[in-house]
Parts: structure tokens; C-alpha cells; sequence
């Protein structure tokens, strides 16, 4: 990661930038402490020029159907409000009918992925192995759905079946392969900098961990996503560094040749209106401020975009119109129908639970740029239309 002292001023930031060149960290910490309007309009031109350069002018999006299989979990993660406790009043845990049942649905509406990611129960086995639950998981859908892309379990699922059941984390993500798995959410992120995880989500994996079982991952040719979850404790100089890792993650893959990479960036930001107290109350308020979110898309496209070309906003958390205003500052894809969602939404998001294809391109439309529909790893499933 990029280390020296930004010594430049935001025009020669922007400026190097618009040459094709990677800011550092440093650079990128002068561009989020930005607050004028006038210069804050720099950095989200920057970054619009950027987007368009690098991904185009066309905003892509997936019919996907979101499934969260369980909310019972061993962690006690201090912004979640989606985990319960076994025997506690909200607790779920879906059979392998309903699964199937809500993919099936999701197909009908012309769904070509299904996300699925739980708790992490440790009650959910068969024969004793957490890995042979999760692979019936699996086995049960692409047996009956074989064309469906399942984009499933996060590297903090990998590690716990690992964990669980004496494995690598090769051995799992092979296994999950195998069964079928597409591809793998970049989630249980949330800022790559141990300090803050100390705070966030103490029992979660450290950041070494997430990026090795990344690494991994992609290594052995499965792609995945790259997320942050910001708006909560961290500073600029913690976002850029998880910035910063996932850029070296990324070179280090093409650098090596990997099978697989990060397909995307997510901004994840904090919604706290239900979250556990103690970090509501440290952070000062419910729902993400736009402006904060805008200003670290814009700062991520100047920053990793020269090495992951697609970005994505979240409509659960920013609302629909958010996220359309996202496209203008760096972002290329306002992301998938979803039709459920409720770890956000148990949080107290405001942005809904399903979006229709035509709320999402009407969105589009509105920005005079024309819509595409893409499948989980970016190859488009139509062409481009106004």
C-alpha cells in the first residue's frame, strides 16, 4: 500500500488523477477532508470523468434475488441488528423448501442470480459438518436451477465452516465450487483496520484473514466482491487504508495472473436507526449522510478505479434517488432488484427491500445514460437502450 505524504494540492491530486496516474493514501485522506462546495464539485467532476473513461457511459444492473437464510448467530457484531440468538423472539431459520421456494420465485421474475448468506449457526450441520449443511444448501438449488449464478457466503461464512469442520479455507471455497457456487460476496469487510474491528465486530475475522481468504479465492478462480461498510467510527486515514488494501489486493491478482479478481466495489453506508446502542450513540445518528457517501465514492473511483472499473452504490441504505445521484459521482451500476433484503432493513433503512427492473432503468433514465442489464460478472445480457 501507498504510504507517502500528500504534498500536493487537491488541483495537482485531481490533475494526476485525470493523467491516469494512482493517488496515494495520503492523497486520498486531502481529497475526504474536502468540505467546499467548489472543490467537493472538482472531485465529483473527477470522478464522473473518470467513471465514464473507465466504465463507460452506460449504468449496468442484475435481477437478483437476495436470500438470508438464517439470522441466528454466534457473534455479536456492534451494528448488526438482523442476529438473534437461537431461543430469542425474531430468530429464523429457513428449511431447504422455502429456499428453493423464493429462488424458484426469483427465477420466474427473471432473476439470474441468487445471493444467499446467513448467521453463522452453529447448529447448522448435517452428519456433523457445518461444510455438508452449506453444500446441500447449494446442491438443493443448482439441482433444480442450473443456469442460476449463486453468489454466496462471505469470507467470514468460509472461515467459520473452516473452523467448524478442521478445514482450509481452500478446502471450503473448492468444495463450494464444485457444488456450484458462481461466486463470493466481498462481505464481513466492513473497514479492513483492526482497531476499528475491535469496535465494530470483535469476534469477526481480522483483516488478514478477510484478505487471505480472498486471496485465495481468487486464486483458485473464484471471483468476488469488495465492500466497506463506512459512516461509523472510522477516519479518512482508516478508509483509505482499506482502500488502499483492496487496491494492492487487486494488483497483486493481475500481477500473478489469477483465474479471478474483485469483479466490483460497494459502498456499504452505516445505518444505524435499530443497531445496538452503544455504537448508535457513538456515532450520532441513524441513517448515512449523503454527502460523506458521495465524497468516499467519488474519492474510491479516483482511487481504485484504474484497477476495479465497476462501482456500485447501495439503494437499501441511500434510498433509490441516492443512489441514482451516486451515478453522477463515480459509480456505474445502481446494483440488483434484490426483491428481499433484511439485514439493512432490520437496521432501520429507509431505502426498501426490492426494487422492480423498471424503478431501477426509470432511475437510470432520469441521468440521460442508457441502461443494461448484466449478469453477476459484468457481461451484459442485452443491449444498451435510452
Amino acid at each position: 500500500m501507498t504510504t507517502q505524504r500528500a504534498t500536493l494540492s487537491v488541483d495537482q491530486i485531481l490533475d494526476r488523477a485525470l493523467d491516469g496516474q494512482d493517488i496515494s493514501e495520503a492523497e486520498g485522506v486531502v481529497l475526504l477532508q474536502q468540505t467546499e462546495a467548489d472543490i467537493l464539485a472538482a472531485i465529483q467532476q473527477t470522478a464522473d470523468h473518470l467513471r465514464q473513461r473507465q466504465a463507460g457511459n452506460t449504468v449496468t444492473y442484475v435481477i437478483n434475488r437476495n436470500i438470508n437464510f438464517t439470522n441466528i448467530c454466534e457473534q455479536h457484531c456492534s451494528f448488526c441488528a438482523f442476529r438473534r440468538d437461537a431461543d430469542q423472539a425474531g430468530a429464523y431459520w429457513l428449511d431447504q423448501q422455502v429456499i428453493l421456494e423464493k429462488a424458484t420465485a426469483g427465477v420466474q421474475q427473471g432473476a439470474t442470480e441468487i445471493c444467499m448468506q446467513g448467521g453463522l449457526n452453529p447448529q447448522a450441520k448435517r452428519n456433523g459438518s457445518s461444510l455438508a449443511f452449506y453444500l446441500e444448501l447449494v446442491q438443493t438449488l443448482k439441482s433444480a436451477l442450473p443456469d442460476l449464478h449463486l453468489h454466496a457466503f462471505s469470507p467470514q461464512e468460509v472461515q467459520f465452516i473452516a473452523r467448524e469442520d478442521g478445514l482450509s479455507y481452500a478446502e471450503v471455497i473448492a468444495a463450494f465450487q464444485t457444488a456450484g457456487v458462481g461466486s463470493m460476496p466481498g462481505t464481513a469487510a466492513e473497514v479492513l483496520d483492526d482497531q476499528v474491528r475491535k469496535v465494530l465486530c470483535p469476534e469477526k475475522i481480522n483483516s488478514a484473514t478477510w484478505m487471505e481468504i480472498v486471496s485465495t479465492a481468487h486464486r483458485l478462480g473464484m471471483p468476488t466482491t469488495s465492500t466497506m461498510l463506512s459512516g461509523h467510527i472510522e477516519t479518512p486515514v482508516q478508509q483509505m487504508r482499506h482502500l488502499g488494501w483492496l487496491r494492492t489486493l487487486q494488483q497483486q491478482a493481475i500481477e500473478q495472473d489469477t483465474p479471478a479478481r474483485f469483479t466490483e466495489f460497494i459502498l456499504l453506508p452505516f445505518v444505524g436507526q435499530e443497531a445496538p446502542k452503544p455504537l448508535r450513540h457513538r456515532v450520532g445518528r441513524d441513517q448515512p449522510s449523503l454527502t460523506d457517501a458521495l465524497r468516499l465514492m467519488a474519492v474510491a473511483r479516483i482511487f481504485l478505479g484504474n484497477w476495479i472499473v465497476n462501482h456500485q452504490p447501495s439503494w437499501v441504505k441511500l434510498g433509490l434517488a441516492g443512489a441514482t445521484t451516486a451515478l453522477t459521482w463515480g459509480c456505474n451500476d445502481i446494483g440488483g432488484t434484490l426483491m428481499e433484503e433484511h439485514i439493512t432493513s432490520m437496521a432501520g433503512a429507509q431505502g426498501g427491500t426490492c426494487r422492480t427492473v423498471e424503478e431501477l432503468r426509470s432511475a437510470i433514465h432520469t441521468l440521460g445514460r442508457p441502461a443494461l442489464q448484466r449478469d453477476t460478472l459484468y457481461q451484459p445480457l442485452e443491449p444498451a437502450s435510452r
